[in-house]
């Protein structure tokens, strides 16, 4: 069965996760992604923690899950860019190159000759992909960016957490990931543009972009309004039925039912609180908004009296409530609907063996995405890359590594 983006090459010069993640999502699709990495390799590599998180397994640095999650799918090659051999190998490797993808510091590029400007003159139909901190003009446009960094500048430190609390940090990389995501939009986008005009172009994102395109709602609401999105306590929710609830075992429930009234009497008898169906306080929406921290008390007293599987029995069985219940990030490789949507896989890594990774969040009937490959090993494709696609013989191959141009 062929694959969406099957016939696509790309090459990745990036490190760390933004730029991996989109390009990992354009592996998964079918292209051909090839690393392009320092004959250090990407420090990812040997990553052993994230802001305190670790990135190994037991503690061994050659179990790292961190770089094999964000690498799968790709192959890798080492060159030495400061070298002035490198400049005919670069020429070679974009001439037969769809994409070209790049995160680092936005000065770098140019002083590599690996800018834009010098790569389309190898290949007029490159897509040239740069990912950064804060987008492509503007007073801070050099500046390194990393994913704290685009939390704090879009806004949404000001939206989590409760009313009082300071700026609140979201730990997993979210801004690295949403730049992935819109950098492998953009480079799908220019291929359709090139596959209708002929025209090869760069195309930009950033951390700051995307996260702001994430939040567009609350930001078109705080442009238009010219105030901050409000911050909730859950103590003082407005809709105490669009709130979440811990049970009697620490599990939590949450709840998103916006039109409470149809409901509210199955809910009152779910929870066993019928005598407060017909309260004042709590018999309708507005009557609930105002008195929500009474009722948020009731409901936490009632929720801690079973554990949650006995809820949502309960929950199915008497009504049509709209809830969910909360994972930690461990429950994933335990939930069915996770799983069976592909959006949790299983995968045995070379390095790591059976492992479940995070999958496609994209489903196409006929041309579905995979993983396929495990991450490469750092110069892995040295000699396949170097000799079927750029053509250069045994001889230059070996010449190159004594120079250690690779």
């Amino acid at each position: 069965m062929p694959m969406p983006l099957e016939g696509i090459r790309v090459l990745d010069w990036t490190v760390w996760q933004l730029g991996p993640v989109g390009t990992y999502l354009l592996g998964d699709l079918g292209c051909e992604v090839i690393r392009l990495e320092s004959l250090e390799g990407d420090p990812a590599r040997n990553f052993e923690a994230a802001v305190g998180a670790p990135c190994s397994l037991y503690g061994e640095a050659e179990k790292n899950y961190y770089f094999p999650f964000l690498n799968r799918n790709k192959k890798s090659i080492t060159l030495d860019l400061k070298k002035p051999e490198s400049k005919e190998v670069v020429r070679r490797l974009v001439a037969k190159s769809d994409v070209f993808v790049s995160n680092m510091r936005r000065p770098v590029a140019p002083r590599l000759s690996m800018d834009y400007e010098t790569l389309r003159e190898y290949n007029p139909r490159l897509i040239y992909a740069q990912a950064s901190g804060f987008g492509a003009k503007g007073p801070d446009k050099d500046r390194p960016g990393f994913d704290p960094m685009g939390l704090a500048r879009c806004g949404i430190m000001f939206t989590a957490g409760e009313p009082d609390d300071p700026p609140v940090t979201i730990m997993g990389g979210i801004a690295d990931n949403m730049g992935g995501i819109f950098l492998a939009f953009a480079v799908q986008t220019a291929l359709i543009a090139r596959e209708r005009f002929g025209i090869g172009q760069k195309v930009e994102v950033s951390h700051f972009g995307a996260m702001l395109t994430m939040m567009s709602a609350i930001v078109a609401s705080g442009l238009i309004l010219g105030r901050n999105w409000d911050r909730h306590s859950r103590k003082k929710a407005p809709n105490p039925l669009w709130n979440f609830y811990c049970c009697a075992d620490g599990k939590w429930l949450q709840f998103s039912i916006i039109f409470g009234d149809k409901v509210w009497p199955d809910f009152c008898k779910v929870l066993g609180i019928q005598h407060l169906q017909n309260d004042p306080r709590f018999a309708d929406g507005p009557s609930r908004k105002q008195h929500s921290e009474e009722l948020i008390r009731v409901l936490d007293e009632r929720f801690a009296t079973r554990t949650r599987d006995e809820w949502m029995k309960l929950l199915d069985e008497g009504g049509d409530f709209i809830y969910t219940f909360v994972n930690d990030i461990p429950d994933l490789r335990y939930d069915e609907q996770a799983v069976l949507n592909n959006y949790i896989v299983d995968f045995t890594d070379r390095d790591l063996g059976p492992v479940k990774f995070p999958g496609l969040p994209v489903d196409l009937s006929e041309t579905p995405g995979s993983i396929r490959t495990s991450a490469p090993r750092l110069g892995e494709h040295n000699d396949e890359i170097y000799s079927q696609l750029c053509g250069f013989s045994a001889k230059e191959i070996a010449e190159f590594r004594a120079k250690k141009v690779i």
